[in-house]
């Protein structure tokens, strides 16, 4: 009788938005907290989208009329200040004025729902946003999304239909409604082993208590 145990694959269910600063602390850190705390870990990390501005137009909306327009924010630089200390605090340099745009999503989204059949999910969903705020990137862009799919995975041409087809829109909104009725109403979301969540701009070590409680909820079956 082989008593072996199968080892224990915690998932994780991450509810994000390309373009939310927050959203790539929380990426970072998680990643940081997973290779630094946890490196024997195994995971499966599940994105799901959230659309911040699901009516955003092509060319997409300048940020800081849209800080004014929505939050009445007249100080853009101050506004960045708490998102970029936090970020270097983690050591990721993150100067959100560098992306003074703020783009649809769908299409990256749609890309990302596709990547998880390749198993390059998270890794790309990282890339988009990194691609979007460290490299002010138009993350709306089909040739943009297919050159960053081609290091995870897909072929270019096969991106680009993925991302100009009206049907993985409709795919993103229908997973974005679901998130919605899941309760998710910020984001970063962070579901862990199905049982822990938490959300918004957590610190390393709330991320590893959770990411521990929920290790040990799984190890116990």
């Amino acid at each position: 009788m082989d008593e072996r145990k199968e080892a224990v694959v915690l998932r994780i269910d991450l509810y994000t938005d390309i373009v939310c600063p927050w959203c790539i602390i929380g990426h970072h850190r998680l990643d940081k907290v997973l290779a630094e705390r946890f490196p024997d870990l195994s995971v499966d990390v599940r994105q799901h989208p959230v659309l911040l501005l699901p009516d955003a137009p092509p060319q997409g909306l300048y940020v800081a009329d849209l800080l004014r327009a929505r939050y009445g924010v007249t100080d853009v630089r101050a506004a960045f200040a708490r998102p970029e200390a936090e970020a270097r605090a983690s050591g990721l340099a993150l100067d959100l004025s560098r992306q003074p745009w703020m783009y649809r999503t769908q299409p990256a989204h749609g890309l990302i729902l596709a990547a998880r059949e390749r198993g390059t999910q998270h890794a790309l969903a990282v890339a988009i946003t990194k691609a979007y705020f460290l490299d002010a990137r138009n993350i709306s862009d089909a040739d943009v999304l297919a050159d960053i799919a081609t290091r995870h995975g897909f072929e270019g041409e096969e991106a680009r239909a993925i991302v100009l087809d009206p049907a993985q829109h409709r795919r993103v909104d229908v997973a974005a409604a679901q998130s919605a009725a899941a309760g998710v109403r910020s984001v970063p979301h962070f579901v862990f082993g199905d049982r822990i969540a938490i959300n918004g701009g957590r610190s390393e070590d709330e991320l590893a208590a959770a990411i521990r409680q929920a290790s040990a909820i799984a190890a116990t079956g």
